[in-house]
């Protein structure tokens, strides 16, 4: 066979991470409550399914935003010639207006500036494209999203800079561990040439405050370097304090900050729920880095079915104001019930206000304080608890013991059965420790014994190179 390309053969997609495995282990076995009471239940998918309820009645309220029904047929030749990479206008307005809406209203943007993509992932590639070339370096945050070591490097060449947060300050940036990732990065010969943040936090459920967000801006303009800001769960936030967009903070700074240097990555797939139709937007300031982005949009356009669709949906203010106001309820019910079920069996997790997820602390359940001890409690609640829980070293956390949790990709039945799965595995591990020394011997044995047969299982069938039978990778 004749040699193909690095692409193709080399390992940076990252599908070989935990993050991934545990992907892996629900489609073989996915929790269903009648048909598979006892398989595993998916809580390492980031998906917003509360208020698919409110798009339903509205889709069925407006027949001739589609297409496809005898309502919107005579739009269909248009809509199903249409290929214009700058999108249509009038769903670029609307996305424009969307986000605006989706930051309280306290700032506009400019549909001239919406630049589409395939999704988030798309647009996160897009942009990095247009800003750094293969072996350049951006600075990211940690933990951080795991897939970005695929969004921004697979393909592009470029690396990431892990720069540590910790939880003695609750994982929030500073100044100084910025300065000092840099000046690692430079003394390596890395040439840096942004900052990606995500506000709010992908894995955190944390926002940023504004002062803060001044303090990178700063940063990144004495250093001449790009900031990329991921705000594609901007309207999750579901309590204090509101979330403060990066938009927001620029245009209420000095003229001095190079706005060129400044770019935004939004996406439909968190804050409306909708995933699949792969709707992913990067904003900038800089006209060259606009133009160069429409032109490489070409490769990942959003279809001008769903354009069409979603401009109508997103231009009615009634319907938009009533979804962003319901999904805030929706998700910080949620919140409080996971959480809470979880502080009644002493399981603490960071506290957030926003996202589809928490930070879960399970340090106190570690045999040792090490990745390995991570390592083995994960596969544990995989394997025995049957969830699929994503541990805090696939995000590229330093400290051993954190999992993201999510918790509004299910319904409330399912919610139950996942906490009375914790409870009672926290439960029995409380009782182990109280048996007798006899038995707890017996017991530690015949768990090292069960996890030796299952790192030979895992390894044999979770494998990255393993066909499964539906792909996590796109849904990551």
């Amino acid at each position: 066979m004749a040699i193909l390309s690095k692409i193709a053969t080399n390992d940076r997609h990252g599908e070989n991470s935990p993050y991934f495995d545990g992907w892996k282990a629900y489609d073989k076995n996915p929790f269903h409550p009648t048909q598979n009471p006892e398989g595993v239940i998916q809580m390492g998918l980031a998906e917003n399914q509360l208020c698919f309820d409110l798009i339903k009645e509205w889709i069925s309220k407006n027949p001739s935003a589609s297409i496809c029904t005898a309502e919107g047929v005579d739009e269909f030749k248009d809509i199903a010639n249409f290929q214009d990479y700058h999108g249509l206008p009038e769903f670029r307005k609307a996305v424009a207006n969307f986000m605006s809406k989706a930051r309280g209203g306290r700032v506009t943007f400019d549909p001239q500036r919406v630049v589409m993509a395939g999704g988030a992932t798309g647009a996160n590639e897009l942009i990095t494209f247009c800003i750094a070339d293969p072996g350049d370096a951006f600075l990211v945050p940690s933990p951080y999203y795991p897939a970005f070591d695929r969004d921004l490097g697979w393909r592009t060449g470029v690396k990431i800079v892990p720069v540590n947060c910790y939880s003695s300050n609750n994982f929030q940036i500073t100044r100084e561990a910025l300065e000092e990732a840099y000046k690692k990065a430079r003394e390596a010969n890395i040439n840096v040439k942004g900052l990606i943040i995500t506000n709010p936090s992908n894995p955190l459920g944390t926002t940023l405050h504004r002062d803060t967000l001044e303090s990178l801006v700063t940063f990144v303009n004495e250093n001449n370097i790009h900031l990329v800001v991921d705000e594609i769960y901007a309207a999750t936030v579901f309590k204090s304090p509101k979330f403060v967009s990066i938009t927001e903070v620029i245009e209420n700074m000095d003229s001095n900050i190079n706005r060129d240097n400044v770019h935004v990555i939004y996406s439909l797939s968190k804050d409306m729920g909708l995933p699949g139709f792969r709707v992913g937007i990067v904003y900038s300031y800089n006209d060259t880095v606009v133009d160069c982005g429409r032109k490489m949009s070409s490769f990942g356009l959003i279809s001008s079915q769903t354009q069409y669709l979603l401009a109508s949906m997103l231009n009615d203010d009634e319907f938009v104001d009533n979804f962003l106001a319901e999904s805030s309820k929706r998700l910080a019910k949620r919140y409080q019930t996971f959480t809470k079920g979880l502080e009644k069996v002493g399981i603490n997790c960071l506290k957030s206000n926003a996202g589809l997820f928490f930070w879960m602390n399970l340090g106190h359940l570690l045999k040792e304080q090490t990745l390995e001890g991570e390592m083995m409690l994960w596969r544990m609640i995989i394997d025995d608890v049957k969830l699929n829980v994503s541990p805090g070293s696939s995000f590229q956390c330093t400290e051993p013991g954190w999992f993201r949790v999510c918790f509004a990709n299910m319904d409330d039945e399912t919610v139950q059965v996942a906490l009375n799965r914790i409870r009672a595995f926290v439960c029995q591990g409380q009782e182990t420790s109280s048996e007798s020394p006899k038995k707890k011997r017996w017991q530690k044995n015949h768990l090292r014994l069960s996890f030796s047969s299952r790192m030979i299982y895992e390894e044999s069938v979770m494998s990255p190179h393993s066909p499964i039978p539906q792909s996590p990778l796109l849904r990551a």
